[in-house]
């Protein structure tokens, strides 16, 4: 779909091009840069599978926060926000807000749980095919696919609308280019690279957000929190909205906005569960670190909508019948608010060529944030789910980067079809953002009974839901049907239809699990993730079999744990033995001293991992460490319900009465906003700092001599080296 732009360009496109290739090789470089640093420094190699997806399970709290709110600040939480608030009001950006952070909660105790049980999982994925076998692993394989393939997808289609709006770079060149850069460091530095490079990414939209906040505010045209109410009230009579108390843009009491709230709520919970990049994120982190970390990104980013789409929103009601907007004298058109153009018109009316700049910046950062971090989540699914598991199960730890490699590769084409499909078919941000919830609603419920629930069987894992989504898509087509006496893209598009879909794709599984379940009752023993994992290694290291399938091993003890809170590695299960021995010993065999392999039998005491006595499977984690997990489970749980209470009902419940904000309470209600926005800052920017300043000094000090060594300079004593 063309940009529906009226006014023509806002920054030359030249200037876009030389940004959007410029900004990807500079964020390319940076990475290729950070891997040599990890590799050489920290001994972080991401050529091992374990670094590639899951970061080696060593990430802090500080950059665990830092990456998580850089995955979730997708570019509608600034764009969109800001232009369903100029639609419906300033309740808009509260609901968006309460809609972002009770998601990455709930992902906080669910990924500390996985932690507890499945303590070696990779993928999400990979869990369900732990208990419930192959049909139901792909059955979900396809339902995270789509997920992240049309998500990842979405974002790409209105980043490539907004920059062919915003410069009129053509929106096939602008889907073609955004991945481009994502792909080339994606590919090589895996995990632990996006969690820097979201940290930079973060950083600097942090930095900006701020920046056309404070800017907007205080620019002349506007006159500061009070001039901006002043502007509102006065421009009432022509800014009626329906649907709102007396038509007003100042009040809490707005039936659209509460039903895009509860849309996005829906669609956001899918967005955070049924992408394996979340689960990723939790299964790279400390085990100390999961909880924390989600928590202070939960709360981190719910200002983000909050402050900026208000000031944004708000300030495009109140200028968009004067001289300075660029719109003027004609009315900004629904398709425009669809496409998220009032934040650069704003912004290209009150700072000119150079804020347009800066929000292409933004754009940037909020695009690549989110597409890096699909990619490795899709990227592992493809390899470790999909190849390792069916094509090669006995695929070397080298075989499985390759392959991650070339995953990450197939993955930035997808999306970039996706998008251009999408586009030519007239898909806009406000339809996907009423599509998504039907598409991935149906596997959350399903997924979490996984972890949560032992009575959950098989059928019900595989059953409920694909029927999940065949009632949320009929519910969604149907409703459109029945309200409007037709089913196309504007009717689908439309607010109730798209919620009541919403509510049956992700409710309906629930449901058809619990019946299909207790149709056929059957209690699952938690141990078995456990005693599964064993099986998975055995076909990796077959010579493993005499050591682990005879229980604990009574030798090591609890010594052999590398430290305190970290599980033991899987190849430390295995005694060490020549290379030849352990060779002959994987084709069955042993070795005579003239190097003669001779057929071996293993003695029927030796049984196969998956048979092993369940009260013999021993946790990998100390009795220390799963009390402490335990203990920061039950925190996940209180912060989870403290925020569903206070955002959902204790904050904006209260004021969704008959009440337009008064001049006092909105300065408060914009200050206490970009207090947030601040303190956002300071939790997901300056402390991953203070978190890792062992490893930036350490990696600093290394640089540095590698520097001094190359200029010939003694970092001893601080001379000239002497020839």
């Amino acid at each position: 779909m063309v940009s529906a732009s009226q006014v023509g360009a806002l920054i030359p496109q030249g200037a876009a091009y030389g940004l959007l290739i410029g900004l990807g090789v500079l964020f390319c470089a940076v990475i290729l840069l950070a891997v040599k640093l990890q590799k050489a420094y920290l001994s972080e190699d991401s050529g091992t599978s374990e670094m590639f997806m899951v970061a080696n399970r060593s990430v802090g709290t500080g950059l665990t926060a830092s990456a998580v709110f850089s995955s979730w600040m997708w570019i509608n939480e600034t764009v969109l926000a800001a232009a369903m608030c100029y639609r419906y009001g300033l309740a808009v950006p509260l609901w968006w807000g309460s809609g972002l952070c009770f998601q990455i909660a709930l992902m906080a105790a669910l990924g500390v749980m996985a932690k507890i049980r499945v303590p070696y999982a990779h993928t999400s994925l990979e869990i369900i095919r732990m208990r419930y076998g192959n049909i139901a692993h792909v059955v979900f394989i396809v339902m995270n696919l789509g997920n992240n393939v049309f998500g990842c997808a979405s974002m790409i289609l209105t980043g490539s609308q907004l920059i062919h709006g915003v410069s009129g770079m053509h929106f096939v060149a602008a889907t073609v280019l955004i991945p481009i850069g994502v792909v080339l460091y994606t590919a090589v530095g895996g995990l632990k690279a996006t969690f820097l490079t979201d940290f930079l990414h973060t950083a600097v939209a942090l930095v900006l957000i701020i920046y056309f906040t404070l800017t907007v505010l205080t620019h002349s045209a506007v006159g500061g929190l009070g001039g901006l109410y002043d502007k509102v009230v006065a421009t009432a009579s022509e800014n009626y909205i329906p649907g709102n108390y007396q038509g007003s843009l100042l009040t809490m009491k707005s039936y659209d906005a509460i039903i895009w709230g509860l849309i996005l709520k829906f669609g956001n919970l899918a967005l955070v569960v049924m992408d394996t990049a979340f689960w990723q994120k939790s299964f790279a982190t400390e085990v100390n670190a999961t909880v924390p970390g989600y928590n202070i990104a939960a709360l981190a980013v719910f200002g983000i909508p909050w402050g900026l789409g208000t000031v944004i929103g708000l300030t495009g009601r109140a200028l968009h019948n004067t001289a300075i907007f660029p719109t003027y004298p004609g009315l900004v058109t629904d398709l425009e608010i669809n496409e998220g153009l009032i934040m650069p018109y704003l912004i290209k009316a009150l700072t000119g060529e150079r804020g347009i700049v800066a929000f292409f910046v933004l754009l940037f950062m909020a695009l690549t944030s989110t597409i890096s971090s699909s990619m490795i989540a899709v990227s592992s699914i493809l390899s470790f789910d999909l190849y390792k598991t069916y094509l090669n199960p006995r695929a070397t730890d080298q075989k499985l980067v390759s392959v991650s490699h070339l995953t990450v590769v197939l993955h930035g084409f997808v999306i970039t079809a996706v998008s251009l499909g999408l586009n030519y078919g007239g898909a806009n941000m406000t339809w996907i953002g009423y599509f998504r919830p039907v598409l991935s609603c149906p596997g959350i419920i399903p997924l979490a009974l996984t972890l949560l629930w032992s009575g959950q069987t098989r059928t019900a894992a595989i059953v409920s839901p694909i029927l999940g989504f065949a009632t949320g898509l009929s519910v969604w087509l149907g409703t459109a049907q029945a309200l409007y006496g037709r089913v196309d893209m504007q009717t689908t598009g439309a607010s109730l239809p798209a919620l009541f879909g919403a509510i049956a794709s992700f409710f309906s599984p629930g449901l058809y699990s619990v019946v299909i379940s207790l149709y056929h009752p059957y209690k699952f023993d938690w141990r078995e993730f456990l005693r599964i994992e064993l099986a998975e290694e055995a076909q990796i290291h077959p010579s493993s079999l005499s050591t682990v399938s005879e229980g604990p091993n009574k030798e090591q003890g609890s010594a052999a744990s590398t430290e305190p809170g970290t599980p033991q590695d899987k190849t430390d299960r295995i005694p060490e033995k020549r290379a030849d021995e352990t060779a002959s010993l994987e084709l069955g065999g042993s070795t005579e001293k003239d190097g003669t392999i001779i057929p071996k039998t293993y003695p029927s005491k030796r049984k196969q991992p998956s048979k092993i006595n369940i009260d013999d499977v021993q946790h990998p984690f100390d009795d220390a460490t799963l009390v402490s997990l335990h203990h920061w489970h039950r925190i996940a749980w209180v912060m989870w319900a403290a925020i569903v209470l206070v955002t959902f009902i204790l904050w904006p419940m209260p004021l969704y009465r008959d009440y337009i904000f008064t001049r006092s309470f909105f300065s408060g209600w914009v200050s206490v906003a970009i207090v947030w926005q601040f303190a956002a800052f300071a939790a997901v920017v300056v402390y991953p700092l203070y978190d890792g300043r062992y490893e930036i000094a350490k990696s600093a000090v290394g640089l540095w001599r590698a520097v001094a060594a190359l200029l010939g300079i003694d970092t001893e004593e601080g001379g000239e080296t002497k020839a």
